[in-house]
């Protein structure tokens, strides 16, 4: 399905799947340690991100599955509300 501007319907996800993460912070060390406590003991995937031009920023990306929407969520809010992430996508 192909959403644009004049589409209002959410696209049909079907669970479970694999879901991706990017995850901007300051430290890159940090953002890496975020993944590992977050996941715990999930299986998981990262590779490291890009670094903004003055190195201020740093992305990482983390790919797991997700059993359910709710999952997803949750995995996306645990990684909003640390204090070493930035922004997540």
């Amino acid at each position: 399905m192909i959403l644009d501007d004049k589409c209002n319907e959410r696209p049909e996800i079907e669970y479970p799947c694999e879901w991706g993460y990017k995850i901007i912070g300051k430290d890159k060390e940090a953002l890496e340690a975020v993944i590992c406590e977050i996941m715990g003991d999930r299986e998981y995937t990262q590779k490291e991100g890009n670094s903004s031009s003055k190195g201020k920023f740093h992305s990482c990306n983390m790919r797991c599955q997700v059993e359910s929407e709710e999952d997803r969520n949750a995995i996306f809010k645990a990684f909003q509300d640390h204090d070493d992430v930035k922004m997540v996508i």
